[in-house]
Order: C-alpha cells, then structure tokens, then sequence
C-alpha cells in the first residue's frame, strides 16, 4: 500500500479539495472554497495545510481557495446561501478556532438544518490527550472529562463526529460526504478537530485523496404511490399545490409548470418556494399562509386536496394550521424525504421533485379543474394584484400624510423590484419585509428570490448577499435588510471590500424593530420595547431617537454609501447602484420610511400565545382575538387515503 505522509490538517485539507458532487452528468467542485477566521485553535492545524495547498498551486489557484471572514456566525450564512443559490450542488467549508470562535457557528448551523441546505463546519476542540488542559477557552464539567462546547453541535448537525485519532479520519470523511451529497438528509455537518490530532502526522493511503465524484440522485417515486395521488387528486373538485423550496434544489420549476398548465391546479408558495412558477403564471396566486395574498389564502381556505411539493409545512405556510380550513380536506405529499412527506396525515409519495412531478402529470392526463375554478383564480389574482399596485406607487392621500416626506417600505421594494434586472436576486431573511416581499415581490426569474425563513436570522441579509454573489457572479444581488437587522452583522461589508465583491445592500432606517412593534401591538404589549429609542425621564426606553448614522457606520466599513431622501433620489441610486463596476465592492443605499405604513393584509393568522390574564385591558382584548382565532385551527388527523364521506366527524378527523 502506498502511502502520504500528513498531518491529520493536511489530510482534510486535501481530501475537501478532491471533492466533486454531480447530476444530470453536470461536475462541479463540491467545495468552492473554505472560510475562516483564525486563532490558536486552527492557525497551526487547517491554516497552517491551507497555506502550504496555496503555496504549493499552479496558476489555476488552490483546490480550496481561503476568504477571511470577519464574524464565525456570518461565514456560516455566506456559504448557506451559496449552498442555496447552488441548489444544493456545492457549499463552503467554515474553520474556528478553540471555544468562542467555534461556538460562534452554532446559529448557522441551526440555519442550515432548518433550512436543509448543506455546509461544512470545522469547529477546533481542545486537546484530545488532556496534555495541557485546562486550556484558554476551555470548558471544564466536572461530571464528564469527555465533554466540549463543540458537542453543543450535535442537536442542530445532520452529522456531527470527532477526530480524536488519526485513524478515525477517513470514515467520518466518507460519512460526512454521503450527508452533505444527500438530499433528504442534508444540513449542517460538523466534524470537530482537536487542535492536537490537527497537527498530528499519520501515513494515509493515497487512495484516500484520489478524486471523487459523489452523485446526487434523482430517486423516483413508486408508481403505486403516484397512482394513488392521482386517484385522490382526480376525486377533488377544489384542488391547491402548495410549492416549497423542494421544487427549486430539483430543478423542477418547468415540471410544476406543464402539470399546472396541463389540469389547471392552482399554486401557492412557501417562502422558499416563491419563484416556483413566474409572476404572469395564470395559476399562480402568490404567498400562502400568513404572509400570503388573499388570492392564495382564499382558495387554501376552500381547498379539498392540498398537494404539497416540496414543503415542510412551516407555521407560516399553514397560518398555523388554520389556513386549510375545508371539512374532509385531504394532504398529498410529494418530498424527498419521509420526515416531511407524512405531515398532516398526507399520502405520502416519496422522490425526487421533478421526477415526481412528471410522473403525476402522466397520471393525471385528460383530468383538470372545471373552468369556474379557473376563472376564480384569474379574479381573485387580479383583485390582489390592485392591492400590490396600490403598495408599490401609494396614492397621494398616503404620501401625503407620511412624516417628513418619507417612503413607504412598500414604495422601497416595489421600486427595487421595478427597476432591477429580471435576473437579480432579492435576498433577506427577517422583519417586516419578508412578509412583504412574500406577499408583493414580482419574480421573473427561478433564481431571483431568497429570502431565508426557516430560522428568520437577523443579520442572515449582508453576509449571505456575499454567498449568492460569488454562487452566480452575472447577476446582481440586492440585499434588503432593516435597521435592526443590519446592526446585527454589518461587519461582512469588509470581506466584500476585500474580496471585491459588488453587492448591492437597501439599508431601510425605521429606527427600531418594525416587525416585531407590529406583532407587539397586536399581541397587546403595546410595541414595548421596540423602538430605538433613548431612556426618557421616566426611566422608560420612550425618550427622543437614538443619533445613529447607519450611513455612516457602512461607510467607514468601506462601503459605497447613497444617502437617499424621497422617490425621484432613490430612482437614481437604484440606477446608479447597478452601473458601478463588478469590483465595486459593496454599495449600501440608506432610504429612511415610515414605519407605520403596512404592506397589504393577508387576511390571515400566526400563532402567538397571548398571556390568559393580564392587567392591561390591551392584553384582555388581545387574548379575546386569540382565542377566537385558536378555535379555528385544524389537527389534519384524517387519514388521506380515508374518503371525505368517511370522515363522520370533521372537528375530532382532522
């Protein structure tokens, strides 16, 4: 046997670099590169066998490329949204030093498995021998020598394993690949590396590092299950599909297309569903749920089939769980993986999404929806199209009575939706405006939204606009990101100055949480808390605004600012933002709104608990609306295979 001989560093260097992931007979790197930031936990372990890869290339660069990054939390959204942007086909690897630096990963790891989009994560540990322990940063039990910060990985990794012997290398390589390649089990992976074993020697089998193609599969659901969706399917008078992110990492945007074109069907989206079918789309009626358009909420609302593809079924995708309110409605349920395909009791039809599709359409053909339900869509599509229109250009009663002269959120994104290219990306991830963009955002392209709702992690927006950047370098990203959530991780905007990476970030200033003072309103609790504001007299946060500069702030990041002050000067910046150069940088356009103008109701709910005695009369009313609205939400225990004749008693079945 022919051996190398590494240190265990050297050796996952190495081996990350020879990875390749494929489909459809399209190759690509499964690894672009590795982000990190350094310290005494990794300096001379994964950084010390970086710069000996780097040092060691020819003119094409690195294998595995390294990008300093400035916050451990914000690498791990750069590459989550690489990973996304990618379908899932190629992801970054994160490296951390001891202790905080690691643990700084864990949100995103969260994120990632949430969202079911892989990463890899190479947190350091402490050393495996104990040699010299307690060491800076270390974590001491006295109920187990064994344990770390880093095993805090293990409940948000789909694969989480140690190093703690040269040996043990390959395997936990091997498994961790087979995880990151596989799409019903993807997420965050997570191999800890004492610092020790790092820059231990070990003779490795050179097999170990040859090239490896890991094949991502396309399985295909079994013919009995598509027939019996079909047979369900075929019984509805008032079928819906409900398109989740699983239709975009399958490819299978033009698949859902000729089903929905073929029966008629009409589609609502999930957020990372939205852009399944393109705006103009005549059976597409928008967000489902509770940022959806009353077009999708209301058609969900009269549903007797609801056809999930793709979709975990989010709180938010349900209304919790009020939103498919018809007796006797059954689910049909077409995921990738068993975890999501039995949700609300549906038939379960597991595969791949674009193969599934295919097969249903087959199934399904000479059967469609009668043209009354047709034409309720076109109406109800319409109708809500008016209430985005109104949003988008406000009529001059509601400018005229804004403070100051200031936009509305609504003008912002209907602005940037108007006049950026079909092919841009929209990214953001928390506040108000994913609810907006969900309900109001006009997609044009399969790829041009991201919005990262399975987690809803403030300061997601700035670092991931970086991942989605370098994922497709032709098109423009636009970052839209509130005052809240940019003050959470504005610090990335240095690694794209380093980098040169123009992204284009919409910092919009409502001087506090928009959001969240609008659910505290309604919930009772009187926006407390959620404004930027000074402590006053009283000792209350309720005093005069905070005088921070955001502008400033980005600037001195190195950002290109545009201060902006009504329609006509954020026209110019959109305009100006997109001519700067692709090495521009970062370009931040600062659009202060008002923030107590909304975005168009959804006409539909959220599950918040409201406190069931209070002593202020907005709680009682509060809790009044809550419990009124709790008694309408739906258990979806009936069987879907189990005729809506069969179900004697809608309450108890589902």
């Amino acid at each position: 046997m022919t051996t190398v001989r590494l240190t265990v560093a050297q050796a996952v260097v190495r081996f990350l670099g020879a990875q390749w992931s494929e489909r459809d007979g399209e190759r690509q790197r499964l690894f672009a590169g590795v982000l990190g930031i350094f310290g005494h936990g990794n300096v001379a372990g994964v950084g010390q066998a970086l710069l000996q890869e780097e040092l060691a290339a020819g003119e094409g660069g690195p294998a595995l490329p390294y990008v300093l990054a400035r916050n451990e939390q914000a690498m791990v959204h750069t590459s989550v949204a690489y990973a996304k942007q990618r379908d899932r086909l190629q992801t970054w690897a994160c490296t951390a030093s001891v202790g905080p630096g690691s643990t700084n990963m864990l949100t995103g790891a969260a994120l990632a498995t949430i969202n079911r989009l892989p990463v890899l994560l190479l947190p350091s540990s402490t050393f495996a021998t104990r040699a010299a322990g307690p060491l800076l940063q270390e974590l001491e039990q006295p109920h187990g020598g064994d344990l770390t910060v880093n095993d805090a990985f293990r409940p948000l990794s789909r694969f989480y394993d140690e190093v703690r012997r040269p040996e043990q290398l390959p395997a936990i390589l091997l498994a961790a690949m087979r995880v990151l390649t596989d799409p019903a089990e993807t997420g965050a992976v997570t191999i800890s590396l004492p610092q020790d074993v790092q820059a231990e020697a070990f003779d490795w089998p050179v097999e170990l590092f040859a090239e490896r193609t890991h094949h991502i599969a396309r399985p295909p659901a079994e013919a009995s299950r598509i027939a019996a969706a079909a047979e369900i399917i075929r019984s509805a008078q008032r079928p819906m599909i409900v398109a989740g992110g699983g239709v975009h990492y399958s490819g299978a945007e033009d698949a859902l297309a000729a089903l929905c074109e073929a029966t008629g069907i009409p589609v609502g989206e999930t957020q990372a569903g939205k852009g399944s079918l393109l705006h103009g789309h005549p059976q597409l009626l928008g967000a489902v749920g509770s940022t959806g358009t009353t077009a999708a909420n209301a058609v969900a609302a009269q549903a007797d089939v609801v056809i999930g593809i793709g979709t975990r079924y989010q709180d938010f995708t349900t209304a919790s769980r009020t939103a498919f309110a018809a007796d006797g409605v059954r689910f049909v349920n077409l995921n990738i993986t068993p975890f999501d395909a039995v949700k609300h009791s549906g038939l379960t039809v597991v595969g791949d999404a674009r193969e599934a599709i295919t097969a249903l359409t087959a199934a399904l053909d000479g059967w469609g929806v009668d043209d009354d339900h047709r034409q309720e869509q076109a109406r109800l599509w319409a109708e809500w199209d008016a209430q985005v229109e109104a949003a988008h250009h406000p009529s001059p009663e509601v400018t005229d009575a804004l403070a100051d002269g200031l936009l509305t959120q609504g003008e912002v994104l209907g602005l940037v939706n108007e006049l950026s290219d079909p092919r841009d990306v929209v990214l953001c991830a928390a506040g108000s405006m994913p609810g907006d963009l969900h309900k109001t955002w006009r997609v044009r392209d399969r790829r041009g939204y991201h919005v990262e709702y399975g987690y809803s992690c403030m300061g997601y927006e700035v670092p991931a606009s970086i991942g989605i950047r370098w994922a497709d370098p032709t098109r423009e990203v636009w970052a839209m990101v509130g005052d809240g959530g940019y003050l959470m991780m504005p610090t990335e905007l240095v690694t794209a100055v380093q980098e040169r990476t123009k992204v284009i970030v919409v910092l919009v200033q409502n001087h506090g949480f928009h959001s969240i003072g609008s659910l505290s309103a309604s919930l009772g609790s009187q926006r407390y808390g959620t404004a930027y504001r000074a402590r006053g007299d009283g000792g209350r946060l309720d005093g005069d605004r905070l005088p921070v500069d955001l502008a400033a702030n980005a600037r001195s990041l190195g950002a290109h600012v545009i201060e902006v002050h009504d329609r006509a000067g954020l026209e110019a910046a959109i305009a100006e933002a997109r001519a700067a150069p692709a090495d521009a940088g970062p370009v931040v356009i600062h659009v202060e709104t008002d923030p107590m103008v909304f975005g168009p109701d959804s006409r539909s709910w959220w599950d918040v608990p409201v406190g069931e005695v209070s002593e202020l009369e907005s709680t009682r009313a509060a809790r009044a609306e809550y419990e009124q609205a709790k008694s309408r939400q739906r258990t979806h225990l009936a069987p879907a295979d189990l005729p809506p004749s069969g179900t004697p008693d809608s309450d108890t079945h589902n």
